[in-house]
């Protein structure tokens, strides 16, 4: 079997059908790369690229497409190194290697395709038989008694753990404070109201979403004074109260409390996340297998973490492949403590990804299907054709983020 094309596939379509997240996004963009063979099957993979730039990923992709065409799949490592070793000045972090991410991903779907057998099989066999999830959030949706109805909302679905963004979202728009004292005396009583609301069965985790603001970001005076607040609340973890560029920030944060810090999802490669395994920045790593570098570099990263005793927690807001991707990298790995789903996810998770994904009391099982276990029919192009300017971004002036 010979690959014979590598193509781009740019969708637009509802973000969500949670209707609390709808509030702040109404809908996302995604980029699938799929890899064609001189036979019935296709490789499906996507990069989370296509979530906030997609209009870069195809010409990356075409950048690429030479090294396979003409290949088989027997050794996906061997492709690997070749694509990453032609972009060697570019993509050893960054961009390119997001993209490469897709490509991989896709080739591991085509090979589990050919073997008949799921993809976590082909990268050192299941660890789990199960495992827990939580209900990815977004911000906290304000007033109160709308952050109740979500909280609700989630529990309802049959997650027994979610997440919830620092600050709060209104009708008034976001507000994060950053101020040391009024950060953490707002943060504290959010977290008071959710405790005397829900009780202490319910298991909840906070993202400070710090990692890739424009401004109004918490510095670590900041951030220590949020978790010295939080303490007393039992929180599952604390996601990105910090940005990327202070590593030596977040290892001075993890020594100063006992509500283990989380991050990750914005580093790519063995290379970026070395620097943060050797400060010991993170308590829980999250890296992401639509955006790491691919499936293999996701496991190295796992395994660099297990060897400095830390757990990893998938991160996942990108599409049905994305989603999918993070699902079996997570079984393939044995320090995988949660794994990070979209609640009520929109139909460019649900029309690609079908049965594929199984959870049940608040905990995802793995999947059965050959490869990733998804299918990207011509209905679903056809259906949510891609709409140019629909990533995100963070807003800065001259460029607004309107949707």
């Amino acid at each position: 079997m010979k690959i014979t094309d590598v193509k781009t596939v740019l969708l637009t379509g509802p973000c969500t059908d949670d209707p609390f997240l709808s509030e702040a996004r109404k809908r996302r963009s995604a980029a699938f790369i799929e890899i064609h063979t001189d036979t019935e099957l296709i490789g499906i993979g996507e990069t989370y690229a296509g979530y906030f730039c997609p209009e870069m990923v195809p010409e990356i992709v075409e950048f690429f497409k030479p090294i396979l065409v003409g290949m088989n799949v027997d050794n996906i490592h061997k492709l690997w190194n070749r694509m990453y070793q032609c972009g060697n000045f570019w993509c050893r972090v960054g961009l390119g290697l997001i993209v490469l991410n897709g490509i991989e991903a896709a080739l591991w779907d085509l090979k589990g395709k050919i073997c008949n057998l799921p993809v976590y099989e082909l990268l050192g066999g299941k660890k789990h038989d199960s495992l827990f999830c939580y209900a990815t959030g977004g911000p906290s949706n304000y007033p109160k008694e709308k952050l109740a109805a979500k909280i609700e909302f989630y529990l309802s679905l049959g997650f027994k753990a979610f997440k919830l963004g620092a600050g709060c979202h209104s009708d008034k728009g976001k507000y994060i404070p950053c101020v040391p004292n009024e950060a953490a005396e707002f943060e504290a009583e959010k977290l008071e109201f959710v405790r005397n609301t829900f009780g202490p069965e319910v298991i909840v985790a906070l993202d400070g979403h710090m990692g890739n603001r424009y401004e109004n970001t918490w510095d670590l005076p900041t951030a220590k004074a949020v978790m010295k607040a939080l303490e007393p609340f039992d929180i599952f973890f604390f996601e990105e109260p910090l940005h990327y560029t202070d590593p030596w920030g977040y290892g001075e944060l993890c020594k100063s409390t006992f509500i283990p810090i989380a991050g990750g999802e914005c580093l790519t490669g063995t290379y970026e996340w070395r620097v943060f395994a050797e400060k010991d920045s993170f308590d829980i790593g999250q890296p992401d297998a639509s955006f790491t570098g691919g499936l293999l570099e996701f496991i190295k990263v796992a395994a660099l973490l297990e060897s400095k005793g830390k757990k990893i927690a998938t991160h996942a807001w990108g599409a049905a492949a994305s989603l999918m991707q993070n699902i079996h990298c997570g079984f393939a790995c044995a320090n995988t403590l949660v794994l990070e789903i979209p609640p009520a996810y929109g139909p460019l998770h649900s029309e690609i990804m079908g049965d594929s994904f199984i959870m049940k009391d608040g905990r995802i099982f793995p999947p059965q299907k050959p490869g990733l276990g998804i299918e990207l029919t011509e209905r679903v192009k056809e259906k949510y054709p891609f709409v140019r300017g629909s990533g995100e971004f963070n807003s800065v002036p001259g460029k607004i983020l309107t949707d």
